[in-house]
């Protein structure tokens, strides 16, 4: 394997994402104080081409980062196929257990700070719609969907999954044919790997010009009276990511010990990337990048990352518990304790179909409610806040896979010191 190239000082990268952030927001707040509702419309349209620009410069990134990755670390480890089960079993274990505390964690905490009590707000009828997709939702559908029928239609897609599924076969070809047929196709795949990282490194300096205009957008359309209307629901929310992040942070610490500083430290522009975009793709080829920097070998990385993004979505599994109660607590419908721990065993199968599904955390919630009793069209009263609700959400989901990746690595002891540039930081940093 080759060493992680070498890329912009992190440090200025991270405080530029962080300024475009709260440019964005001031220029967003003046174009909806300043213009009319159409206009406002007009002009988030234009901020809007910069973001999707930029999310499109990620996105197609994705395919072939995750390809090299899983294919070059399966094929020059010589990973058998007990050995990736063994990884996938040990992850798994950790996805199913972090996502019943996530839920768990939006269930009390619903129950504590009663988010629908006193909203204020005239309520929608209960059988209003809400105009989200469910059709999509469920697990046989979704069981199919893992196995790609054409790679290159999974690739176009960007279908992380199906791109996971079709490199693993292809790695494990590959190990076995190399070292007689194919030895120049190895080496060529291992040789992909530094340069989509350098490809990486050039994409994300258009990051701060992306953050500010997906911010700008945001912003502009929807105000930050909203917030200010919905302050308790947010507040709460976003206290609830608090006390998730808390919890993912302590148990990354048992079995990272101090290191897990360092790798914080690591995730932290991915975050800043995923809390302003409100895409988890978009903070991927960084998170990629960033945990191979902290000494995650590529196999891990490259296995563990993207199957954490289909199965392990801390923040959106602890938002399903928050809606659904709060939709309950808004029309005064009583949910017994018993009725509600149904309803978190319930999400925690449904939500495990949810991958690639557009707007998935209202899709879940919207499947899920008519379900127990609870009308569907009070997601109505989320709807106009979920692009902030998202925000704290997917940056929670990248905390969650970057803290889950590295904890699998070092029960795999495919964790090493980390690069040397990063070493020398966190050094700097100590010493300051």
């Amino acid at each position: 394997m080759q060493a992680v190239s070498k890329t912009q000082n992190p440090n200025r990268l991270t405080r530029a994402i962080m300024v475009s952030l709260v440019l964005g927001i001031a220029a967003g707040y003046a174009c909806n104080t300043l213009a009319s509702p159409e206009q406002a419309k007009a002009i988030a349209g234009y901020f809007a081409i910069l973001s999707d620009i930029f999310l499109r410069m990620i996105k197609m990134i994705i395919a072939p980062l995750v390809f090299a990755t899983i294919v070059s670390g399966i094929s020059s480890l010589g990973a058998s196929g007990g050995a990736v089960g063994r990884i996938a079993i040990k992850s798994l274990a950790w996805f199913i257990i972090a996502s019943l505390v996530s839920l768990l964690v939006g269930l009390v905490l619903a129950n504590l700070l009663q988010p629908g009590h006193g909203l204020g707000l005239a309520l929608p009828e209960a059988n209003t719609t809400t105009n989200v997709q469910t059709s999509s939702l469920n697990i046989k559908d979704f069981a199919a969907h893992v196995f790609p029928v054409s790679v290159v239609q999974a690739m176009a897609g960007n279908e992380v999954l199906q791109i996971l599924v079709f490199s693993m076969f292809f790695g494990f070809a590959l190990s076995a044919v190399k070292a007689t047929l194919a030895p120049d196709v190895a080496k060529s795949i291992d040789q992909i790997v530094p340069v989509m990282l350098k490809f990486t490194d050039y994409v994300m300096r258009f990051a701060p010009v992306g953050v500010f205009a997906a911010m700008a957008a945001v912003v502009t359309t929807q105000g930050l009276g909203v917030l200010v209307t919905y302050g308790k629901f947010v507040s709460a929310f976003y206290f609830g990511l608090v006390v998730l992040w808390a919890i993912i942070i302590g148990a990354g610490s048992v079995v990272l010990g101090g290191r897990i500083k360092t790798l914080l430290r690591l995730l932290r522009q991915p975050m800043m990337i995923a809390f302003s975009t409100s895409s988890s793709e978009a903070a991927f080829p960084k998170m990629i990048e960033q945990l191979m920097k902290f000494g995650i070998s590529e196999r891990m990385t490259g296995f563990v990352l993207p199957l954490g993004y289909s199965f392990n979505l801390d923040g959106s599994m602890m938002y399903q518990t928050f809606a659904a109660l709060f939709v309950a607590q808004a029309f005064n419908i009583e949910m017994p304790i018993t009725t509600q721990i149904a309803m978190l065993l319930l999400l925690m199968v449904t939500s495990k179909g949810i991958a690639g599904v557009p707007r998935a955390s209202l899709v879940v919630a919207a499947a899920t409610l008519p379900t127990f009793g609870l009308p569907a069209g009070g997601l109505v009263l989320l709807i106009g806040i979920d692009a902030f609700l998202d925000m704290g959400r997917t940056m929670t989901n990248v905390i969650g896979n970057g803290v889950a990746t590295a904890v699998v690595a070092k029960w795999e002891d495919e964790l090493s010191e980390p690069a040397e540039e990063v070493a020398e930081l966190m050094s700097t940093a100590a010493a300051g």
